[in-house]
């Protein structure tokens, strides 16, 4: 019987993962197929219960269903608990188990870029789900502070739980006139941005949350938006001086990690890049491409 494995959100039809999720599982031999499962809201109860039929290995879950689906799922694991959110679902001897690989994926993207984040003061522009993998990944990492920058503090507040008693947490407003944003700028190791700000056929496609003249040579620009692969805010890093770095390395490699979960066979990563580059460059002139993309 072939097999299922399910990608829910709302939309799907602009994500990338079904092309290298399918082509993976080609690779390996896996009689299974991957599928986009456009779920509103109101129809996410129902979505979750269709991954206990039996042909199904589990699912993806990308925006705007990462923490409901938390209370849908029968056993979400320490790290979907410590996020808030998850992103992965596995269908197991009739029971939903759940995890988060964007944590996976944000620490096997900042390795593969020979970014080094121990001890390193983190500026963190965003204060979504995307933004909680963001904390809980560069606690693990051994950041040793890690500055939020939202519009709205009471987002921002609601992640000092994450930082625990190993990691300073602290806020900033997301404004380059404020001087506690622009001294947090400006002292950060690595800046990552983790909104949709700048994102193809987003709402604010040409906007950048961090004017060049606030980062410098020997900085890290992290964007989890990966479409187009170089946004307003690397291009304004790269002019700066700055090092920047492409959201699709994250996407990948928590997709790699959810495929193991699903299949316990080792994900070919070549593939997976390899697919995954051509299918960005086949829809360089569609939409998505955002940080909470499964």
């Amino acid at each position: 019987m072939t097999k299922r494995i399910a990608l829910l959100g709302h939309p799907v039809a602009h994500s990338i993962s079904p092309a290298f999720q399918q082509a993976a599982l080609d690779s390996c031999g896996i009689d299974a197929r991957y599928e986009g499962w456009d779920t509103p809201p109101e129809d996410l109860r129902i979505a979750i219960e269709r991954l206990r039929s039996g042909d199904l290995l589990g699912a993806n879950v990308t925006v705007p269903h990462k923490v409901a689906a938390m209370r849908l799922v029968d056993r979400p694991d320490a790290l979907a608990e410590r996020v808030g959110a998850l992103n992965t679902i596995v269908h197991r001897n009739g029971l939903l188990e759940a995890t988060n690989t964007d944590v996976t994926g944000i620490l096997r993207a900042l390795d593969t870029a020979e970014v080094e984040v121990r001890g390193a003061e983190v500026l963190l522009v965003g204060a979504g789900g995307a933004a909680r993998a963001v904390v809980v990944a560069m606690r693990q990492a051994g950041a040793a502070r890690v500055v939020v920058a939202n519009r709205t503090p009471e987002r921002a507040a609601a992640l000092v739980t994450l930082g625990g008693t190993d990691l300073d947490l602290r806020y900033a407003p997301l404004d380059p006139d404020d001087v506690t944003f622009r001294g947090a700028a400006s002292r950060a190791r690595v800046i990552i941005q983790s909104t949709s700000l700048g994102m193809r056929h987003g709402p604010d496609e040409g906007a950048n949350p961090v004017p060049g003249d606030l980062m410098h040579p020997g900085q890290v620009a992290f964007d989890l938006v990966y479409v187009p692969e170089e946004t307003p805010f690397l291009r304004a890093a790269a002019g700066a001086g700055a090092r920047p770095v492409g959201g699709l390395a994250m996407l990948v490699h928590q997709g790699a990690e959810a495929f193991h979960l699903w299949t316990g066979i080792e994900p070919p990563l070549d593939v997976m890049f390899d697919v995954a580059r051509a299918a960005l460059a086949a829809r360089s002139t569609g939409a998505g491409g955002g940080p909470e993309d499964g």
